[in-house]
């Protein structure tokens, strides 16, 4: 089932607090990796909505699964990022509450797109592009702290 489309067929476009989780993927040279995101057009961490009975970090690794092709080991929550607002294209509006993990890839293939990513790249810590929303910022710069528990 795909809870946001069945929530929003109940309550329409009003303002729901929605649950995602994702992960800043380093690899061995110590890039991160990120998803264009077709949704948006823009760069962020693999991730997504969570699904009825998952857990957070289950979500992660399913998310990035769908979106990368890779499997993923969670090493560490960075944190959970709650106090934040978006307004979808279609009129939507959620607070959007989301769970960042660091992990490692374990295996799998990199794709190159799909429906959900355009393109998929590592990039050095130095050298990143603007994330699509702030919660993305606020958990990189989370990271690059070295900080882990973040709650905000």
């Amino acid at each position: 089932m795909d809870y946001i489309k069945w929530i929003r067929s109940k309550v329409g476009s009003e303002m729901i607090i929605l649950n995602f989780a994702g992960a800043i993927i380093v690899n061995e040279a110590g890039q991160i990796l990120l998803q264009r995101r077709r949704d948006k057009d823009a760069w962020g961490f693999p991730g997504g909505a969570m699904e009825l009975g998952e857990s957070a970090e289950e979500t992660a690794i399913r998310e990035v699964k769908e979106e990368t092709g890779l499997t993923i080991f969670i090493e560490k929550l960075i944190g959970v990022y709650t106090k934040y607002f978006d307004k979808y294209s279609n009129g939507d509006r959620a607070q959007t509450i989301s769970f960042f993990y660091q992990g490692c890839i374990s295996n799998g293939e990199m794709i190159s797109s799909n429906e959900e990513s355009i393109e998929l790249k590592f990039f050095n810590p130095d050298e990143m592009p603007d994330l699509f929303n702030q919660q993305h910022t606020d958990a990189f710069n989370d990271f690059r702290a070295q900080k882990v528990g973040v709650f905000r």
